[in-house]
């Protein structure tokens, strides 16, 4: 047959479709498929459409510049028996990887052995056996169904292989951009047992992040410490409170120097604050008056060696501390010293302490309007009536029980003014570790936080239950 001219001028040689599929009015030729060669080389011409599915014909008008494409049928239903099912039809950059392999690399055109060129030279390589894509999934007989990972490659339109039985499931069905984790899931097969991750243990946490367990632990500590030092030798208990509140003294004082740069002097506020709980103890509440006064001259003193610069902050903020941690501890001094001096402390920490479990555990469980939420969005108004309920029934169970001339009803009274003084002085250091922008005063106790944290109920109730005790069974 004579090679026909196109266009461009150059000559291309006809190839001539299987003789069962041969359009009718075509010249013989020899048939692709049956292993025989043509006589003339292809030359591949820039701008045309080349390859095994296209093929030239002829135009009927005889003009050369008109160009005819026949696209073959498939003859698999004459060579291979039954016809495959056929896949989605591919459009895009799939249609033409299927359609057009690249010159020179062999390529099974996505029809693998049984396809309709099968027995092409270009198409004659061996077919490999179906390997899985991935190496998570486990060698196993092809399923029937589409398993569902291939079903999300249906989807995609990609092929699944059952449609093309023998052919090697390559990247060239596949691009690199399908195998992602979102779109092959670790699959469960019968009897493979899915992993499931298991939460790590945590510790049971109060609604404040604090660790429940390590805070009854240090809660438990500290209360034997202070009924050892109250009933074994009643002076110790006044070196637990000195200690007390030289850490407190220390972390109030740092945490103004670190948040806002206020450099309070230390030093005569710790010698200040022995002073003011020694003369309480030992002479009453007039020399502990006069050491705050002294400690407040010294604190100005002691600032004069610095620069002027915010010297007036700073001196402020040295008798504040002074006022707040010492000498409203001093009460507590005060308190001791009194014959029934172990007895009237341990009603004031007990109806300070229920104070705050009351609130805390009524709050827990019925609390639903906001006490002060700009200040300490955790407490309630129905917290506050459970704090002040319990420390009443506290108070007057103790004053009957324990305090010599005590009654019940001065106990209730007792109570419920130890209940507002105590949720006040928790709003009063809420306030300030607001303003410094802090969760603790400090870390001193596992599960309280600092000492500071501990004694912000405790100081403001001192002063209280003090005047309450001494205008009711004297001083």
């Amino acid at each position: 047959m004579p090679p026909v001219q196109d266009g461009s001028g150059q000559e291309n040689p006809r190839v001539s479709p299987p003789a069962p599929y041969r359009p009718a009015g075509a010249a013989d030729g020899p048939l692709q498929g049956t292993g025989q060669q043509q006589d003339q080389p292809q030359t591949r011409v820039p701008g045309r459409l080349s390859g095994p599915l296209f093929r030239d014909e002829q135009p009927a008008s005889g003009v050369p510049s008109v160009e005819e494409t026949v696209v073959l049928p498939p003859i698999t239903g004459l060579l291979d028996g039954p016809a495959q099912p056929s896949g989605p039809r591919h459009s895009g950059p799939q249609r033409a990887a299927h359609r057009r392999p690249e010159a020179g690399q062999p390529s099974d055109g996505g029809f693998g052995a049984g396809g309709p060129y099968a027995g092409h030279p270009q198409h004659s390589q061996q077919p490999q056996p179906h390997q899985p894509p991935h190496p998570q999934h486990p060698p196993q007989p092809a399923p029937q169904a589409d398993p569902p990972q291939y079903q999300q490659h249906q989807q995609q339109g990609h092929p699944s292989p059952q449609q093309y039985p023998g052919q090697e499931h390559t990247a060239q069905h596949h691009p690199a951009q399908h195998h992602s984790a979102q779109h092959h899931p670790v699959p469960s097969y019968p009897g493979q047992e899915t992993p499931v991750a298991q939460p790590d243990p945590q510790p049971r946490k109060q609604r404040g992040g604090r660790n429940l367990q390590a805070a009854i632990g240090v809660g438990v500590g500290l209360g034997a410490v202070i009924i050892a030092s109250l009933f074994v030798v009643k002076a110790l208990f006044l070196f637990v409170v000195m200690a007390a509140v030289v850490v407190g003294v220390w972390e109030l004082s740092s945490r103004l120097t670190e948040r806002k740069e206020i450099k309070a002097p230390l030093v005569p506020l710790v010698a200040g604050s022995i002073a003011m709980l020694s003369t309480g103890y030992w002479a009453g509440v007039e020399w502990a008056a006069a050491s705050l006064a002294l400690t407040g001259l010294a604190v100005m003193v002691w600032r004069m060696a610095a620069p002027p610069e915010n010297y007036l902050r700073d001196v402020t903020a040295g008798i504040f501390t002074a006022f707040y941690v010492p000498f409203l501890a001093t009460f507590v001094a005060m308190m001791l010293a009194a014959d029934d001096g172990p007895q009237r402390i341990v009603l004031f920490l007990i109806v300070t302490v229920c104070s705050d479990t009351g609130a805390y555990a009524v709050g827990y469980k019925f609390g639903r309007t906001k006490l002060a939420p700009t200040i300490s969005p955790g407490k309630t108004r129905e917290g506050l009536a459970g704090g002040v309920a319990l420390s009443m029934l506290a108070g007057a169970l103790l004053m009957q029980l324990i305090i010599d001339d005590g009654s019940w009803w001065q106990g209730l009274i007792l109570g419920g003014c130890a209940a507002v003084t105590a949720t006040l002085g928790d709003l009063g250091e809420s306030m300030i570790k607001r303003d410094l922008g802090i969760k603790d005063m400090g870390t001193l106790l596992p599960g309280h936080g600092g000492i500071m944290d501990r004694l912000d109920s405790l100081l403001p109730t001192a002063p209280v239950v003090w005047l309450l005790l001494a205008a009711f069974v004297g001083s």
